[in-house]
Order: C-alpha cells, then sequence, then structure tokens
C-alpha cells in the first residue's frame, strides 16, 4: 500500500516552520568557524572518512593524521588534573590498577550481595525469632548481629556470627545453628568482606572520589532531586509542545474548513497488540496529532498525521534518535486491516491500522510526520561530537592504553592506530562513522515549541491558499 501524503495544509506548515537547530550538511562549515576543538575536529575527520568509504576509497593518510591527533588531544583534555573528565580517568585507573579492577567488579555486584545477606540474617536474627529466645544474652546477640548487617559491617558481622554459633544456647537450636554456618559460609559475604577490605585502598579511594566528581551518587537524595528537576524541565517542555499541537490542529480544521476533525493525544503508549519486537523501540509518544473525516462518526477510528517528541535540549534528541527509528518500525508493523486501541492522558485513541502500517523510518520522509520540540536557544556552538561516539573513541582499549601511558616521559600516538582500523571496518563502529549524519538528522527534525506555535498562527491563510 502506498504511503499516503499529509494533508497539503499541515505539509505547508511542515516546510514553513523555522529550523534553528539545523546544521549543514558537513561538520567542516561549522567548525571552521568555532574554536578548534579536539572534539570539532574528530567529528570532521570521522565524516570525511565516512564520505570516502562512501564513495568506495580509503580514507587518505591526511583524514588519518588528523583523526590520530584530534583524538590525542581529546584523551590529553580528558586526563587533565583540572578540567578533565572524571568517568574517563576512573576507566584509565581501574584499567592500570588490579585492586581498583577488583574493586569495581565486586561493587558491580554488591548490591545483590548485600540483598541476600539481609535475608540471610533476618532467617536467623528476625525480631520475631529473637522474641521467642529464652536466653537474653541470646536476643542480643542476635539483635546485634542484625544491626551490623545493616550498617554493612561484613568483617564485624562474620566474627558476631562466629561467635553466636559457639553459644551454648546455640548448640540446642538447630535450625539457628545451620543457619548460622550457612550464613557464615556464604559468598556473598566473602564478597562484601573483601568489598569492604578493598575501601581502605589508596587507589580505590582515588577510585571513587573520581566517580563522585561526575555526580550525586544512584539512589542519594542529591541523585532523586536531579530526577525531579529533570521530570518538571521534561514536563514543561511536553506540555509546551502539545499546546502548540493543539493550535495547529485548530488551525487545520480552519484550513480544511470543516472537511476534517483533529484532535491531539499526549503520553500515548504502544499497544502489546501491535505485532513485531518492541526491543529499544519507543514505547510512549509524548504528543500526536490526529485526523478523521468531519462526517465520521464518534466510534470510527483515527488517522495519524504527525508525532512529536519533547527534549529539553537538542543534544537529547541525537540520543533519542535511534530508538524513535525502532519505535516508528514498530508502529508501520501494525495490520492495515486492523483497528488498535492506545491508552493516553485523554483517554483511549483508536487507531486505524492503516495509517500506523504507511509510516516510514525512511530520512528522506522522516520531516513528515515526526518532530522533536525543545524550548531551548539555539546553541551558538553546536556540539559536533555527540556524547555516546566520544565516550566510545575514549573507552576504546587502545584509547585506555595511550591514556595509561601518558604517565610515561612520551606517549607514542601510534598506539591509538586500532581505533582507526576499528573506525573503518567493525560494524560496532558503525554508530560512530554515522554520528554526523544522525546528528544532523536529529536536530533537522527538531523545531523550537515558539517557532511551532507561530508556524500554526500563520497555518490558516496558507492552508486556505492549498484548499482552494
Amino acid at each position: 500500500m502506498a504511503t499516503p501524503s499529509p494533508p497539503s495544509p499541515l505539509a505547508d506548515i511542515l516546510r514553513a516552520v523555522v529550523r534553528r537547530y539545523r546544521l549543514p550538511d558537513t561538520p567542516e562549515l561549522i567548525a571552521g568557524q568555532m574554536r578548534n576543538g579536539p572534539a570539532q575536529a574528530l567529528a570532521v575527520a570521522v565524516e570525511q572518512a565516512r564520505l570516502a568509504l562512501a564513495r568506495g576509497e580509503a580514507p587518505g593518510e591526511e583524514t588519518k593524521r588528523r583523526f590520530l591527533d584530534a583524538l590525542c588531544r581529546l584523551i590529553r583534555d580528558a586526563m587533565r588534573e583540572q578540567g578533565g573528565d572524571p568517568v574517563f580517568q576512573a576507566m584509565v585507573l581501574r584499567r592500570r590498577a588490579a585492586r581498583v579492577r577488583e574493586y569495581a567488579s565486586l561493587a558491580a555486584h554488591a548490591q545483590r550481595d548485600r540483598r541476600r545477606m539481609h535475608a540471610a540474617v533476618n532467617a536467623v536474627a528476625h525480631p520475631a525469632r529473637r522474641q521467642s529466645a529464652d536466653a537474653a544474652d541470646l536476643r542480643e546477640a542476635l539483635a546485634g548481629l542484625r544491626a551490623l548487617a545493616a550498617s554493612g559491617s561484613w568483617s564485624a558481622l562474620r566474627e558476631a556470627a562466629g561467635r553466636l554459633a559457639a553459644m551454648p544456647e546455640t548448640a540446642g537450636d538447630g535450625p539457628l545453628a545451620q543457619g548460622l554456618a550457612r550464613l557464615r559460609e556464604a559468598p556473598e559475604l566473602d564478597r562484601l568482606q573483601r568489598l569492604e577490605s578493598l575501601m581502605s585502598d589508596e587507589l580505590v579511594r582515588e577510585y571513587q572520589a573520581l566517580w563522585g566528581r561526575q555526580g550525586p551518587v544512584s539512589g542519594s537524595a542529591g541523585a532523586a532531586a536531579q530526577g525531579v528537576a529533570a521530570q518538571r524541565r521534561g514536563a514543561r517542555v511536553e506540555a509546551l509542545a502539545a499546546r502548540a499541537l493543539r493550535a495547529l490542529a485548530l488551525r487545520l480544521e480552519t484550513a480544511e474548513r470543516g472537511r476534517a476533525a483533529y484532535r491531539v493525544a499526549t503520553s500515548m503508549r504502544v499497544p502489546a497488540t501491535i505485532p513485531g519486537s518492541p526491543d529499544r523501540a519507543k514505547s510512549e509518544w509524548d504528543a500526536v496529532l490526529l485526523r478523521r473525516p468531519a462526517t465520521a462518526d464518534e466510534t470510527e477510528a483515527w488517522e495519524v498525521c504527525l508525532l512529536v517528541e519533547a527534549k529539553a535540549s537538542a543534544d537529547a534528541a541525537a540520543t533519542d534518535l535511534p530508538r524513535l527509528l525502532r519505535g516508528l518500525r514498530l508502529l508501520a508493523q501494525a495490520d492495515e486491516r486492523e483497528t488498535y486501541a492506545f491508552e493516553t492522558r485523554e483517554g483511549v485513541a483508536r487507531l486505524r491500522g492503516a495509517s500506523l502500517h504507511a509510516l516510514t523510518a525512511d530520512e528522506a520522509r522522516l520531516a513528515e510526520t515526526v518532530l522533536y520540540c525543545c524550548d531551548a536557544p539555539a546553541d551558538a556552538a553546536p556540539r559536533l561530537l555527540s556524547a555516546a561516539s566520544r565516550m566510545q573513541l575514549l573507552s576504546a582499549p587502545a584509547s585506555l592504553a595511550f591514556a595509561s601511558a601518558l604517565r610515561a616521559p612520551r606517549a607514542d600516538e601510534g598506539l591509538l592506530e586500532p581505533v582507526w582500523r576499528q573506525l573503518l571496518t567493525s560494524p560496532q563502529w558503525g554508530g560512530v562513522l554515522s554520528q554526523y549524519p544522525m546528528l544532523r538528522l536529529a536536530r533537522g527534525l527538531m523545531v523550537h515549541a515558539d517557532d511551532l506555535l507561530a508556524a500554526a498562527g500563520g497555518a490558516a491563510s496558507c492552508g486556505s491558499r492549498a484548499g482552494e
């Protein structure tokens, strides 16, 4: 089935709306106007390599030299004591120090180990068991065991469990003795005790300090406050996007002279009844513009005209784009003959499978059906190297080896050549190689909420001309 074109008034508006976040075709056109930082230079070199490969050519030595020089400078900047990248420095320290690697490995599973140990301690020292114990000293010892688990004092807990097991009162209590034996022999306790001892190591403390500089620890009050602030920012942008989309709906109804009805649905969740894999695909759309003939009755399904995602920054759109494209492909798996029920804030929206099936992730037509909406000002110096690409370049084994070698009198830039080879040949590096086109695509789909509202305000005359 051919993909239907959007209604002409909407097409006119989407073509006319200001795209203040748009990037030029090639990064050189904007990088030359900015400070020649290593990230910008890397973006240019990577794009030059991609274009050469697209032409069926091997990238030249000059492009390779620019790439290696820029990556070298990026790593040196990240390793600076003042203004460097603490996350990258922590990764380098972990690579360099065996004790830090051991600590990081143990810490990755520590939360699970703590849960299991708390369960093991509760099995022998739960308040109900303490109340049933005849001897006061046994009740006190069980309470102490639970307190040590709560405070995370694992070495002291093992010693206390040993003393408790040796008490005469325990010898006559088979379940308690067995529970204490299991607790003392638990591999989780071994790991937590080793983690506890490593935390006094100087390099481990340095590693913890580096991680601490990246922001509040997960689960802390600071992290919770950041999360609340981010939710408020997101809710504000979503409200602005929905407001602009509702103005657009009113203008389109006027432009079509009553031939169609429009509505806006927000927080539209994709139902499980749509076939296809939802893995890593967008499952909820912030705002959606829907259309159906004005002559339709209330039970008739709607058609999708425009999908809108609200983002607090242009960089956030670039990060989100792969998930959005997977979400579009998922919607396009809809059966053309079916009608699907989507949960939204405004209630259930019934959508025609044919309009979903017609959606496409093809770049040439993506701008017809998808917008990112933002309220941030256009940045005078946009980031040309995405955060994900930067981190993949920095975390490559060769980059970490080069960073470790910076402690020596002279670090050989040739250590970085494996990163260049991987960029050109490895499928795992495809996202880095194509990062500028994806960044440009995401920013080309983005509009400011005010610009969309302004375009909707001028849509009536534009739409009227289209309908004449």
